[in-house]
């Protein structure tokens, strides 16, 4: 099996991945600012670096993933002061609604999912500190960083400056360069606010990971404090490029020895995004398509890639999906013994190569092809049915799909209410032919039938699904 290999966005190149330190892996992602629902974007970046969790674990690597949220920031003030709500009530809402998209996408849980708000010490430790060093310094809006006192600031974007970044940064005379950046802001009207040395206001967005990581992930006697850090590609300039220079500067070591960066998700080639209204919230989504169809459709790409989104490929994707469960479901309810070894060294090498997604479920497909024609052969095979048991729990473990039981899947969208009307059916049925009275069994069959379901009787009962 070749070894992992991941594209640096540095050095924008693969490399061999190394760990700092035996066989532990530090992962910080950036997460998501909570003021509203879940988008595609959200999703995708979620699926990229879980994709890369479960890949580290694969290689045996004990992996710390940590995801933070942003819990104080302009729009969420926008938000409360619209809504008259309080920061934690709405805060706490988008939280509780993106960890249950999370779950629904099949993605494994964060070893710490820290909040901004529960780290503003951290934050206004390392804010003092760069103002010690004069590489911070106050005006009359709040607090900046001086990115001439960096000698290295454009060395993780590879630019300094840009037209989009230095408009983004706020306009304000008093600063000493047009690209410096705020890492406190101090009180306005209607606003947030929070005491602190320097005056009272709320951290900038940059300070927030810097220092996060800097108290709960790092290591303190190293060249770099964690292993990998992660987040979607708009991120890397100004976001990562600042949070790089306030770690250099006030703890003299390297933020990340890796930077991982996951492509944009367009919709009709253009970028996802609120300004443009035509930004695509996972919660409409989930209500056609299962979080694992997302999941395995947005698979289909390579991480790096841009996402075109169009539902004509996802109901596409859901059909390369539907194959997988078909074969689940004539191994149903049988024991594993081994997955196929060639396969598993198949999937892992594809995606020891930069998480080549593409190319592991292509063999997957292959795999599933395979396995029709070998059962169709050999129906009474249970040896390579019980490969195949193995083999589809290790596609879950590794890519995360497949997980669902083979039944369940094909009843997606089915209200509640049918569902139990279906499943009451099948219990009078049962019963029907228990006491040998098949005329009313079979009329009840067609009663279900009627309904656009198909029920099959199996050693471990009846299972049914929609046509």
């Amino acid at each position: 099996m070749a070894k992992l290999t991941i594209f640096d966005s540095v050095k924008k190149e693969k490399v061999l991945f190394e760990p700092i330190k035996n066989n532990d892996v530090k992962v910080y992602v950036c997460g998501p600012t909570v003021y509203d629902d879940s988008h595609l974007g959200h999703a995708r970046s979620a699926i990229a670096f879980d994709l890369l969790h479960r890949v580290l674990k694969a290689n045996g690597y004990n992996v710390t993933m940590t995801k933070n949220f942003t819990d104080i920031d302009d729009k969420i003030i926008k938000k409360m002061n619209e809504s008259n709500r309080s920061l934690e009530d709405i805060t706490s809402e988008y939280i509780l609604k993106y960890k249950s998209d999370m779950e629904a996408l099949n993605i494994l849980p964060n070893s710490f999912e820290p909040k901004a708000t529960e780290n503003l010490q951290v934050m206004i430790d390392m804010i003092e500190d760069l103002m010690k060093k004069d590489i911070a310094y106050k005006i009359s809006d709040g607090v900046y960083f001086d990115v001439s006192k960096d000698e290295n600031y454009g060395s993780i974007s590879h630019r300094a400056s840009d037209e989009n970044s230095i408009a983004r940064v706020e306009s304000n005379s008093e600063k000493r360069n047009p690209s410096d950046f705020a890492l406190w802001k101090f009180e306005k009207q209607n606003d947030v606010a929070y005491n602190s040395p320097f005056g009272k206001g709320r951290p900038g967005w940059h300070i927030e990971c810097s220092a996060m990581i800097n108290e709960h992930l790092a290591y303190k006697d190293e060249a770099y404090q964690i292993d990998i850090h992660g987040g979607g590609a708009d991120l890397l300039f100004p976001h990562h490029e600042n949070e790089a220079a306030q770690t250099r500067c006030s703890t003299k070591a390297h933020l990340a020895k890796y930077w991982m960066h996951n492509g944009f998700v367009t919709i009709d080639g253009e970028k996802m995004s609120k300004s443009l209204g035509n930004s695509f919230f996972l919660k409409d989504i989930l209500k056609s398509y299962s979080g694992e169809v997302v999941r395995f459709y947005l698979l289909t790409a390579q991480y790096r890639a841009n996402f075109n989104f169009n539902e004509e490929d996802l109901i596409s994707s859901k059909k390369r999906l539907d194959k997988l469960y078909r074969v689940k479901k004539r191994v149903y309810g049988l024991g594993k013994s081994a997955v196929n070894k060639e396969f598993k060294e198949n999937i892992l090498t594809a995606l020891n190569d930069d998480l080549n997604t593409a190319k592991a479920i292509s063999i997957i497909d292959e795999y599933i092809n395979k396995a029709n024609e070998t059962l169709d052969k050999e129906p009474k095979n249970k040896n390579f049915k019980k490969e195949l048991v193995a083999t589809f729990e290790f596609i879950d473990e590794i890519i995360g799909i497949g997980f669902n039981d083979a039944y369940k899947y094909f009843q997606f969208g089915i209200s509640k209410e049918d569902i139990e009307k279906i499943e009451s059916l099948i219990e009078k049925r049962t019963l029907a032919k228990k006491n040998k009275d098949f005329e009313t069994a079979d009329k009840i069959r067609d009663e279900i039938s009627s309904l656009d379901v198909s029920i099959m009787d199996t050693p471990n009962g009846v299972v049914w699904e929609k046509l």
